[in-house]
């Protein structure tokens, strides 16, 4: 049996007639840029998050790019943020001369520790208010889950920070009755073709509750422009393709459903993972209480887990390591002085951690035959 890691293949299938009417649409009215399809797509998808704006821009890391330039981050500023995520996430600070300052993460959810927050920010000498090197902090909703966004948005508030939301992997993720996206003061989406809610090439979009946010953002993404030929900023050329927002237009009516289709196949990988007697060796996800998973991934926690991953490649089932380096460990950053071991957690999770299948497409066979491969290789020794 093949298990593909995705199968975008099964999803175009589903919805091939209905794009391809809309991509003709869109060449027929020879309006490829900032059309009505942007237009709409913003609008549905500040609806969809809860937020007032969406501000549609070029891709995913554009859209935290141009939020942290909104935010005013710039040249010596610090912004916290997690050591394991995308490379998007800090490289966008740097891009802009700020610096990346790393904290662990809960071993349990992967995402950034508010604690670890905190702490970095009580040992700064200016950590007050007014006089904080600090510009924002930049949590990441890992593999489709929040981050405790009320501690986080808690200690943002005592130290005067904006809070910048890498929902990269999260559309539709839920957060004590919130959604991505509008927990913080600005949200960051990515409409990579792998994510839950993909375009067909590169796509971003920036939501926010401000209006001020919302409109630096649709300034940055025209190269800091309101009228044309007029800037009042240096922005850049980051716009929303009008055939991608098309495309996702047309999936993000059927998200909810596949998102069903993620949590459903989360729950059999559980079960079945509980029945095979994997305790010890295979540690499936964990999901906090006030948290809705949309499952950009199920990831594992395995022992020999690159032997596992070997094994089930021979057996036809694909899996991928997010992220195999810690982000701290990485030779650009090597200029900001971390040492192997100054971020266990992140470290460890970078050692053990693959992802399994779970598109909503995965049939109950595949899935069994996942985990029964899985449990032929620890019984192997």
């Amino acid at each position: 049996m093949k298990v593909p890691l995705l199968d975008l293949a099964g999803q175009y299938r589903s919805i091939r007639t209905e794009v391809l009417k809309e991509v003709k649409t869109v060449c027929d009215s020879q309006h490829y840029i900032l059309g009505k399809n942007c237009a709409a797509l913003e609008s549905e998808i500040a609806a969809y998050s809860g937020a007032r704006f969406a501000v549609g821009v070029a891709s995913g890391t554009d859209a935290l790019l141009l939020a942290l330039m909104a935010a005013g981050v710039g040249i010596g500023d610090k912004v916290i943020t997690t050591p394991f995520t995308f490379f998007a996430t800090a490289g966008s600070i740097a891009r802009l001369g700020a610096l990346p300052v790393f904290v662990d993460i809960d071993p349990r959810t992967y995402n950034i520790d508010p604690a670890a927050v905190e702490a970095v920010l009580k040992k700064s000498a200016k950590g007050v208010k007014g006089l904080n090197p600090f510009k924002a902090i930049l949590p990441v909703h890992l593999y489709g889950q929040c981050a405790d966004m009320a501690a986080i948005n808690k200690i943002a508030r005592k130290y005067g920070l904006p809070v910048i939301e890498d929902a990269a992997q999260s559309i539709g993720a839920g957060y004590k009755g919130k959604k991505a996206g509008a927990i913080g003061d600005m949200g960051c989406f990515s409409f990579y073709p792998t994510k839950n809610l993909g375009g067909f090439g590169d796509g971003g979009m920036v939501t926010t509750n401000s209006p001020k946010l919302a409109g630096l953002v649709r300034m940055l993404r025209v190269h800091g422009s309101k009228k044309r030929y007029y800037h009042d900023l240096v922005g850049a050329n980051s716009r929303l393709d009008e055939l991608q927002a098309a495309v996702i237009r047309v999936k993000l009516k059927r998200l909810d459903a596949w998102t069903d289709g993620r949590i459903k196949n989360a729950a059999r990988y559980d079960a079945l993972f509980e029945k095979a007697g994997l305790e010890g060796k295979v540690a499936v996800p964990y999901v906090e209480g006030n948290c809705l998973s949309v499952y950009n991934q199920y990831v594992i926690r395995a022992k020999k887990r690159d032997e596992l991953r070997a094994h089930l490649s021979a057996q036809g089932i694909g899996s991928e390591i997010y992220y195999p380096l810690s982000l701290h460990q990485q030779k650009c950053f090597k200029y900001l002085s971390y040492k192997t071991g100054s971020l266990p957690e992140s470290e460890k999770a970078a050692k053990q951690v693959m992802a399994l299948p779970i598109y909503p497409e995965l049939s109950a066979a595949q899935q069994k035959y996942v985990v029964a491969s899985i449990a032929a290789f620890y019984e192997k020794g």
